[in-house]
């Protein structure tokens, strides 16, 4: 074989470019017409959906007591309850529609539902959150509904009620259906897991539900799937894995819930949340939560909602829950110093004390945790490579009591529910200051009061001039020497603009010259 592929054989013959043409004539490339298609695809989805069973969204019969309040009465209740602002963002649809006027208790949110109230009395609420004050009547209504509202103010209750109402509302009984009515993506396993117990407390006309998430089992999540849910919770990879192997449907889900967008978003999971609600039904229902409001969640809303009320408490710009004492102190960039006062607070907390360590990386969590066991401190720790059955211990454990302190890094910063936690440390500051106002968000919860400190240093100087605005909002001291160092950085900030400027124009005269590194020659191969 050696022998017939090595043997000589005579050069190709060589053509001129004219002889080519003539044996080779162009072959023009088909144009695509991406309109048509768009078109034809859009109308096949629409005459696909139009044989689809119709779907209740409206069931809410405003009480008395509601609809005889005064404009001047609900504008004193929004203000007195955090501030609460509505508002129908996208202008175009709807615009005159008016929005219900909030609820100042639960019988008159639920007063046609009183297996809901029941339940409510069970779980010992006292009065509604203002989030739920005003987002019941608009979701109980079938709007598509944009909830922004910090950490801990009861989101999750807001959208989780309305959801079950929709559920057994609904024309085709809960076994004949194909499969689950709700889907609710949240970011984190550990704010999926959270939803789920929170599912879990309301046992209201049998309404299952299953949480599947990356690191749990995966053979146990799609049983459970099989033998029929009402209610999926999941976080948008697994999801996404399960809906591409024909495990879940998503043409039966009619009620949707992005849990904390702006994080997912952050996280990177916006392709998957597009391809995921492409295959939903167009005329479901939808509701947003949100703890801020940038621009690619507003594009989210855009693309997927339908005139959605807008309902955010206190403001849209970032602030920190003023039932958290903020504390900031000023370290220099040894870590010895960070790690001595660390361990001194860690040593002398009190018996009725919990707190969270924040930290940036994997391996500061993981020492700072052995450091305090070798001390006699019992800890727990939980970051992104601990196996799923320990992250979820580590929250047991600090929830139940069997420790006080649980070190993490930003996996624990949304979505963990501990209401009795009494501090937050960032031993290492957050790389933004959005994280930063979430990680405090996790202490001074439900009404209680709470305590955040923060070790602030040197690399920390980008972050001095927004964390200023949010300790100045909540009236919280500011350290003279925070001030200094946010103007010594902006101030740093300018020179260096100055500089590249100056390197731009002197580049530009460099380039015309011919005893630079490539000879005159400015084509760079």
């Amino acid at each position: 074989m050696i022998e017939e592929l090595t043997v000589e054989r005579p050069p190709q013959p060589q053509f001129s470019l004219n002889e080519k043409a003539q044996f080779f004539e162009p072959v023009q490339a088909e144009q695509i017409n991406w309109k048509m298609l768009a078109e034809e695809c859009d109308a096949y989805s629409k005459a696909y959906w139009a044989k689809a069973q119709p779907i209740k969204k409206a069931f809410y019969e405003e009480h008395p007591d509601v609809t005889n309040m005064s404009p001047q009465e609900v504008a004193e209740f929004r203000e007195n309850n955090n501030n609460i602002v509505v508002s129908r963002i996208l202008k175009d649809k709807n615009e005159n529609k008016p929005i219900p006027n909030p609820v100042r208790t639960f019988e008159e949110a639920f007063h046609n539902y009183p297996l809901i109230l029941d339940e409510i009395r069970k779980a010992g609420f006292q009065k509604p959150s203002p989030i739920q004050s005003q987002g019941w009547p608009i979701l109980l209504s079938g709007e598509d509904l944009i909830g922004i509202a910090q950490t801990g103010t009861g989101k999750t209750l807001a959208f989780l009620l309305p959801a079950l109402i929709h559920i057994d509302g609904q024309a085709v009984p809960k076994e004949e259906r194909q499969g689950p009515s709700v889907l609710i993506m949240a970011p984190t396993r550990e704010l999926a897991l959270q939803i789920e117990r929170e599912v879990n407390k309301y046992t209201y006309k049998n309404i299952k539900a299953v949480c599947i998430y990356g690191g749990g089992s995966r053979r146990e999540q799609v049983n459970i799937v099989t033998q029929g849910v009402d209610i999926v919770i999941a976080t948008p990879g697994r999801l996404n894995d399960l809906v591409q192997n024909g495990i879940i449907t998503v043409k039966s889900i009619t009620y949707v819930v992005l849990d904390e967008a702006d994080r997912m978003l952050d996280m990177g999971f916006e392709p998957q949340i597009r391809k995921v609600l492409y295959d939903i039904r167009p005329d479901r229902q939808t509701v947003m939560t949100s703890a801020t409001w940038p621009p690619g969640v507003r594009r989210l809303a855009d693309s997927y909602m339908e005139s959605p009320v807008q309902v955010y408490v206190g403001s849209l710009d970032l602030a920190a829950v003023h039932t958290v004492t903020q504390t900031i102190i000023m370290m220099s960039d040894d870590e010895q110093e960070k790690y001595n006062t660390f361990m001194e607070f860690a040593t002398n907390m009190k018996a009725d004390e919990k707190a969270i360590v924040f930290c940036g990386k994997k391996a500061r969590a993981d020492n700072l945790s052995s450091e305090l066991i070798v001390m006699g401190v019992d800890c727990q720790s939980i970051h992104g490579d601990r196996e799923q059955v320990d992250r979820e211990q580590a929250l047991a454990d600090i929830t139940d009591g069997t420790v006080q302190i649980l070190i993490a890094t930003d996996v624990a910063s949304r979505g963990i529910d501990i209401e009795d936690i009494t501090h937050v440390i960032n031993y290492d500051f957050p790389r933004n200051i959005e994280e930063y106002v979430h990680r405090v968000g996790r202490t001074g919860r439900a009404g209680r009061l709470g305590h955040s400190i923060s070790y602030f240093t040197r690399g920390d100087w980008a972050n001095a001039k927004e964390l200023i605005s949010i300790l100045e909002e909540a009236n919280q001291f500011v350290p003279e020497e925070l001030y200094q160092m946010s103007e010594r950085f902006e101030a740093w900030k300018a020179r260096k603009e100055l500089e590249r400027g100056g390197d731009r124009n002197r580049g530009g005269d460099r380039r015309g010259g011919g005893g630079g590194r490539f000879g005159g020659n400015n084509r760079r191969w």
